[in-house]
């Protein structure tokens, strides 16, 4: 009769305070860049926001309203915003920066640790298709997470255009292979990955290139070597998007917590272009993503690029590992004969900013246990009454 539904958790006080905090010192840098924030419905259309989300369908908590419609709860705050830049904010100003802070849902088949509803604090930029914007996001995030005291975290680069192609150009087009490949490197399977290579039907030298895109990891100097891998148009286009956006944020100073990584895929499927994703030590997950997506927008009719990130909050607090920090509330203890003096007393304090518990001498078992944790107590039973 405990039980909880399947991959749903129960947020305690000390959690909640913490993920408080942090949501309240993103915010204000998000706010310092400019975004407004917002919020969508926590129930959208199955047939507007469940269709394009790129959440798999056997993971959307779907049900019926009392007209029939099939109706999900929403999985990502992507698709939401960008329904309603398409619709209620259409005739607005572009470029738009938009944010938002709420939680999401995404069914779960087995426990496995993995949250079925998590918050997410994010930003989304839309109608700016260049390298100024994506270099505005990602410096965005990195100040928001140096902003809640995150010291120690590496931001991840690469371009979703540069691996598709690059497998285009050494495979042809065997769709299932590549489907295949990609599949590996999402999971970071690279054993996986490396055996699958050594079973295609492709001469040595395609082989061998397959295995040096595993090697292209680090900082501005393997752009060089990612050209030479990949000598086709489109791939050389997207190492040049990588080296202007890395120019940029030089420019940002947020360039020590960059790493590129040319093999880098999201099970996103709607970015197509600069993507990234946020670690921080001893986490074991991802802290945070984002990236550019300009095909999400025109399924909305409105022809428009963007890009965002989103941060996972609970991953943050637990990134973060702070310490339990003392009760910050007063307690204000009476008996019957004071319980007038009682309320007088907290009323004040409270007008002074305090957070004032008020507790009856006899609903508490032991006064030394109840005052451990609290700030400061005043027993009025023992005539403690001197003005703060």
């Amino acid at each position: 009769m405990f039980e909880k539904p399947l991959g749903m958790r129960d947020t305690l006080p000390f959690f909640y305070n913490q993920k408080k905090r942090a949501r309240q010192q993103l915010s204000e840098s998000i706010l310092s860049y400019g975004y407004s924030f917002m919020d969508t419905p926590l129930l959208e259309y199955h047939e507007t926001i469940g269709k394009v989300s790129a959440t798999l369908d056997q993971q959307l908590f779907k049900l019926l309203d009392q007209q029939g419609h099939s109706l999900v709860l929403r999985p990502d705050m992507t698709a939401p915003i960008a329904r309603v830049a398409a619709s209620q904010l259409k005739n607005a100003e572009f470029p738009l920066r938009l944010a938002y802070d709420g939680p999401v849902f995404r069914a779960q088949q087995t426990e496995g640790g993995k949250p079925a509803q998590f918050e997410q604090v994010g930003t989304e930029l839309i109608g700016d298709q260049s390298s100024y914007a994506d270099a505005e996001v990602i410096s965005l995030l990195v100040e928001s997470l140096k902003e809640t005291g995150l010291k120690d975290f590496v931001i991840t680069v690469g371009h979703i255009g540069y691996v598709k192609n690059f497998f285009y150009d050494v495979m042809g087009d065997d769709e299932p292979a590549i489907e295949s490949l990609l599949s590996y490197l999402y999971r970071k399977n690279y054993v996986g990955y490396r055996e699958m290579v050594k079973s295609l039907q492709l001469p040595h030298e395609s082989k061998e290139a397959l295995l040096k895109l595993l090697t292209l990891r680090g900082g501005e100097e393997i752009f060089d070597q990612s050209k030479s891998l990949a000598r086709n148009q489109a791939c050389i286009s997207a190492v040049n998007e990588l080296k202007q956006l890395y120019r940029l944020l030089k420019h940002y100073d947020v360039e020590q917590y960059i790493h590129f990584d040319m093999n880098l895929i999201s099970h996103m499927n709607y970015y197509t272009g600069i993507l990234f994703e946020g670690y921080a030590p001893n986490l074991g997950a991802l802290l945070c993503n984002g990236g550019r997506y300009d095909q999400l927008l025109p399924t909305f009719e409105l022809n428009a690029s963007a890009t965002g990130f989103a941060i996972r909050v609970e991953r943050l607090v637990e990134a973060l590992n702070e310490q339990e920090e003392q009760d910050e509330r007063v307690a204000v203890i009476f008996d019957d004969d004071t319980h007038a003096h009682g309320i007088q007393k907290a009323k004040e304090l409270r007008e002074l900013g305090y957070q004032v518990l008020l507790q009856h001498l006899d609903q508490i078992p032991s006064v030394d246990a109840f005052k451990q944790d609290l700030v400061k107590t005043i027993n009025l039973t023992e005539g403690d009454d001197q003005d703060e």
